[in-house]
């Protein structure tokens, strides 16, 4: 009968201990996480070339190319981001208009950058009716203003641990596409097919 009791005031201290201990590793982490703050990562769209931007109004369809060059850096001094399953396309007006293209799973160091070239391509992609009516004003007015956007999640390392839980991140790149006068066909077409850009783009999650 003692041994019994034993056994589970034996069983109790561990329990208690290993739960205090839990606490306090929890805490640590929690604490360390506080004083660290991480940030989310930078984005900018560096170039876009625009080769293809064609509606078809007998089928409401979409047909674009884009080469892009897509830049990212992690603004964090103490602390690791990893990219999990980061996807790129374009929108416009909120439909998609590329398939997606996905980045490779990518870890940045502490102040580290990197590049991607990518191609979104997006072939007779079908797009709402109202459409057309949308874009023709757009290219009568100059521009066409279509977003370069990344969807996917992160997850930050901070020392030798890395946070378990991803987060989700959306990217929002506006690119513009200017166009100039009507030809001979009524048609209009981009007036540069290659853009510099420097502005960061908008990044929430």
């Amino acid at each position: 009968m003692e041994t019994e009791q034993l056994k589970k005031l034996c069983c109790c201290v561990l329990g208690f201990f290993l739960t205090q201990l839990a606490v306090i590793v929890l805490f640590t982490y929690f604490l360390i996480w506080l004083l660290l703050r991480p940030s989310i990562p930078q984005f900018i769209l560096q170039d876009a070339s625009v080769e293809t931007f064609n509606f078809s109004s007998s089928t409401d369809s979409l047909t674009s190319s884009f080469q892009i060059t897509l830049y990212s850096k992690n603004p964090n001094s103490l602390a690791g981001i990893y990219y999990d399953n980061l996807q790129v396309f374009a929108t416009y007006q909120g439909q998609e208009i590329t398939l997606r293209t996905p980045l490779p799973p990518t870890y940045l160091h502490h102040n580290e950058d990197s590049v991607w070239p990518l191609s979104l391509i997006g072939d007779n992609m079908a797009v709402a009716p109202n459409i057309e009516n949308s874009l023709t004003q757009d290219q009568m007015a100059g521009i066409v203003t279509i977003s370069i956007e990344v969807e996917g999640n992160i997850r930050w390392k901070v020392g030798s641990s890395a946070s378990g839980k991803s987060i989700q991140l959306n990217v929002n790149c506006p690119l513009d596409i200017t166009y100039g006068s009507r030809d001979n066909n009524g048609s209009v077409a981009p007036v540069i097919d290659n853009y510099q850009l420097v502005e960061s783009c908008n990044v929430e999650y």
